[in-house]
C-alpha cells in the first residue's frame, strides 16, 4: 500500500497533533492509501488470504453475516485485508495480521460515522475556531478534505474494535478514542480516520535531559507506538 500525500490532509493532522481542550488533550490524525499492494504487502496479502480461506470450514460465526461481507467472496476478503494492512502501516509497532471480521464493525453509512466524529470532536472545534480563526469550522475543513480524497458519496466506512491487547489506545487516562476506516473500492483508496482523548493527570511522563518533565506525544508524531 502507497501512501498517499494531500496538503489539506497536512494541515489539519497538523492542527489535531495536540489540542489542549483543558483537563484533557486531544489527538488525531488522517492518513490515506493506495490499495495497491506491492512488496512486503503484497507477500503478507496472500498469507492472509490463505488463511481465512482455510478457516472457512471451521468459523463459528454465520459468514454472510461478517461485517466485510460473505468471506467466501474474493472481494470481501481483500476488504479485510486492506483493513488489517492499513493498521499494519499506521502502527508499525503492532501486528494486526490475526484481526477477523469480527474486530470491524461496518458502520450504517457515512452521515452514522460523521454523526459519531462530529459530537467526539466538539471542543476540538472550539479550539479551531479560537487559534485558527478561519470562517471554515474544523469539521468542514475535515469532511472536505476526506470528501477531496476519497469521494465520500462512494465509500463503505468500518470501525475498529479492539480488544485491550492489541489497542494502540489502551493507555492509562484514555478517555475515548475512535478509528475510521472510509473504504473506496472504485478509486482502490483508503482512508484512516483516527483519534482520542486522554486525561493530562494520567497521561504518562517523560522526563527530558535537563531533568524536567514533559508530555509524551509519540502517538501522533511519526505514530511511532511501542507495543
Amino acid at each position: 500500500m502507497k501512501f498517499l500525500e494531500y496538503t489539506p490532509l497536512a494541515r489539519i493532522n497538523a492542527f489535531l497533533s495536540h489540542v489542549d481542550v483543558g483537563g484533557c488533550m486531544i489527538q488525531g490524525g488522517l492518513e490515506a492509501y493506495s490499495c495497491k499492494l506491492a512488496g512486503v504487502d503484497k507477500k503478507l496479502s496472500r498469507s492472509l488470504e490463505q488463511e481465512v480461506v482455510d478457516s472457512l470450514a471451521y468459523l463459528p460465526f454465520d459468514l454472510s453475516t461478517s461485517p466485510v461481507g460473505s468471506l467466501s467472496s474474493t472481494a470481501s476478503r481483500r476488504t479485510l485485508i486492506y483493513l488489517i494492512l492499513t493498521l499494519n502501516h499506521m502502527y508499525p509497532d503492532y501486528d494486526f495480521s490475526m484481526l477477523r471480521p469480527q474486530h470491524f464493525i461496518k458502520e450504517h453509512g457515512v452521515f452514522a460515522a460523521k454523526q459519531k466524529i462530529d459530537v467526539s470532536l466538539v471542543e476540538a472545534s472550539k479550539i479551531w475556531f479560537t487559534e485558527v480563526g478561519e470562517e471554515t469550522t474544523l469539521m468542514d475543513s475535515i469532511w472536505n478534505a476526506i470528501d477531496e480524497v476519497m469521494t465520500l458519496e462512494d465509500c463503505e466506512v468500518y470501525s475498529y474494535s479492539p480488544d485491550a491487547e492489541g489497542d494502540p489506545f489502551a493507555d492509562t487516562g484514555s478517555i475515548w478514542s475512535f478509528n475510521y476506516f472510509f473504504y473506496n473500492k472504485k478509486q482502490k483508496r483508503i482512508l484512516y480516520f483516527s483519534s482520542r482523548c486522554a486525561s493530562k493527570l494520567s497521561m504518562d511522563m517523560t522526563s527530558s535531559d535537563d531533568g524536567s518533565a514533559e508530555w509524551d506525544f509519540d502517538f501522533v508524531d511519526g505514530m511511532d507506538l511501542e507495543g
